[in-house]
Parts: structure tokens; C-alpha cells; sequence
């Protein structure tokens, strides 16, 4: 029993950690060649963790709206063309303080992009608890070149 309840306990710890992309919106219009502002939040939680780092990159996925796979598991862990690696330090902003803790990249989404939608994909990586377990993570969302 004290088992199942660790378990339980590690996998919610492990959970409360992830990261979510605040902006831009599932589906939002963007031009190639253009700068765009990219939002990953990082949702309180009461395991201590370490960042590591991150990478956000831009996959063309298919055609017009509606008609790729970008939804599909062909992209759930495809990168593309990568746009940003470094350090991830999310942070309060004292002017938004219903937000969570987060930090905002502006990337440029490459210009030899074709209409269509693309794949927004961010990897994750972080130490987390006591004994700094490595703990990988991928979040995506779909963008629409116009």
C-alpha cells in the first residue's frame, strides 16, 4: 500500500513540473520571416527542481488548415527547424501577477516557409527532487503560416 501511494505521490510531483506554451494560441496565424513571441509557463509546484534548458524549434507539417498531421504522433516529439536552445529561467511579472512563472522567447519564424501549418514544439529538460532525477518533456502546438 505505502507503495502504491509513493508512486502515485512521485507521478503528481512529476506532473506539477511541466511546462505549457501560453503563447502563441493552438492554430494562431503567423508570417513567415516574422518575429513571433514564444510563452512557455512553468506552474507552481512544491517539488524542488532544477532547470536545465530548453529548445523551441518549427516543423512544416502539411498543408492548409485542417489537412496535415500536426496533431498526429508523426510530430509529437519532432523539433524541426530549431529556433532556440539555452538556459529556461521562468520567472513572476510583477505587472502580471495572476500569471504563472514564465519566460517569453522571440524567435523568427524562417522565411522559406510555405503556407500551411507548422509544428510549435518546445523539449524540456530538468532535475527534479532531492536526487536530481533527469526528467525530459515535449509540448507542442500548431501555428498557421499565412
Amino acid at each position: 500500500m505505502k507503495f502504491a501511494l509513493s508512486l502515485v505521490a512521485f507521478a503528481a510531483s512529476a506532473l506539477a513540473q511541466h511546462i505549457e506554451i501560453g503563447a502563441p494560441n493552438n492554430f494562431a496565424e503567423v508570417k513567415a520571416g516574422s518575429k513571433i513571441t514564444v510563452g512557455v509557463n512553468r506552474p507552481n509546484s512544491l517539488t524542488g527542481s532544477t532547470e536545465v534548458g530548453i529548445a523551441i524549434g518549427l516543423w512544416p507539417c502539411g498543408g492548409p488548415k485542417g489537412t496535415s498531421k500536426c496533431a498526429s504522433t508523426d510530430v509529437s516529439q519532432v523539433l524541426g527547424n530549431v529556433v532556440y536552445t539555452g538556459s529556461y529561467k521562468a520567472e513572476y511579472d510583477s505587472t502580471q501577477p495572476s500569471k504563472p512563472p514564465h519566460q517569453n522567447f522571440e524567435i523568427t519564424v524562417p522565411s522559406s516557409f510555405s503556407k500551411g501549418e507548422v509544428s510549435l514544439g518546445i523539449a524540456h529538460l530538468f532535475l527534479m527532487g532531492a536526487g536530481s532525477e533527469p526528467v525530459y518533456e515535449f509540448v507542442n502546438t500548431t501555428l498557421v503560416i499565412s
